[in-house]
């Protein structure tokens, strides 16, 4: 049985409101649908941990630079409320684009100095889409606790610090990236890719592990960076946009993995843009 869709906030605000009158503890796993089994395992992760989970359905404007990026996204709002039927979710929020941006709307939330770098340096703009839009979601669902991937891990730090800096009572849940058995990322990008573009698509988790590997036995990461980029394109992607190893808590950029630390990378295949990103 299919949960529920919720369009308008007035019709959820009234359930969820219930469900704080009994003490319920909400969970959200905010999306923009094209649902896969990453999401999927957000909402196993937020069943496990709340009384009541509610999955949000809405492509954000705000934080597409690209128009044509945004008409390509794809919308598969029926396929997933029928992938999330199993998982027994009490609601699926698609809300109407004036439901968040209503008419006049005028305010950004802006997280400065980890929006500045790797996405936000090639996206600008982006995470200030991703914030608001972030922000709106955890008041308008009243939730206690947020589920996010940690493959996008960048989105990840910069939601946990602003609902931390705004006082949002939302606690902001990271999980482990979900991948296919080639190790690509699981991603809704991906539906754009051809058989070809996955082949292609897969090498980039390879190459990243062989060069973790490598930053785990004590190398310098400026070689290992240009020795990666030179196999990425070998392997048939076209473009390399950045490669780069941060601090895991700051992300602040390194040149030896002699604390915690994540590798980043943007690549293009096959016209579709991928990121993804490992501990180190």
């Amino acid at each position: 049985m299919t949960a529920p869709i919720f369009r308008r906030l007035a019709d959820l605000r009234a359930l969820t409101s219930k469900w704080k009158r009994k003490g319920e503890e909400i969970g959200v796993v905010p999306t923009m649908g094209a649902l896969h089994q990453g999401h999927l395992s957000l909402v196993e992760a937020a069943k496990t941990g709340c009384d009541r989970v509610i999955v949000t359905i809405f492509v954000n404007p705000k934080q597409f630079n690209n128009p044509e990026d945004l008409a390509k996204y794809p919308r598969t709002e029926n396929e997933d409320a029928q992938k999330l039927a199993p998982y027994g979710v009490d609601a699926i929020y698609v809300p109407e684009p004036e439901e968040i941006y209503p008419q006049g709307f005028a305010t950004t939330v802006s997280v400065a100095g980890l929006t500045d770098v790797m996405e936000g340096e090639f996206r600008p703009g982006h995470f200030d889409g991703v914030a608001t839009v972030v922000a709106k979601l955890f008041l308008q669902t009243q939730a206690d606790r947020a589920y996010f991937g940690e493959k996008d891990y960048q989105q990840l730090m910069i939601v946990t610090r602003m609902a931390r800096d705004l006082d949002i009572p939302t606690e902001v849940v990271g999980c482990p990236t979900v991948r296919e058995p080639s190790g690509l990322a699981m991603s809704s990008r991906n539906l754009r890719l051809s058989p070809e573009g996955l082949d292609i698509a897969a090498h980039k988790n390879r190459i990243m592990q062989e060069l973790a590997a490598a930053l785990k036995d004590g190398a310098q990461f400026g070689p290992l960076a240009a020795q990666a980029e030179i196999d990425l394109l070998a392997a048939g992607f076209t473009q390399l946009e950045y490669i780069q190893l941060r601090c895991a808590e700051t992300l602040d950029p390194m040149t030896l993995a002699n604390r915690p630390a994540r590798l980043f990378a943007a690549a293009w295949a096959d016209d579709v843009r991928l990121i993804d990103n490992i501990p180190v």
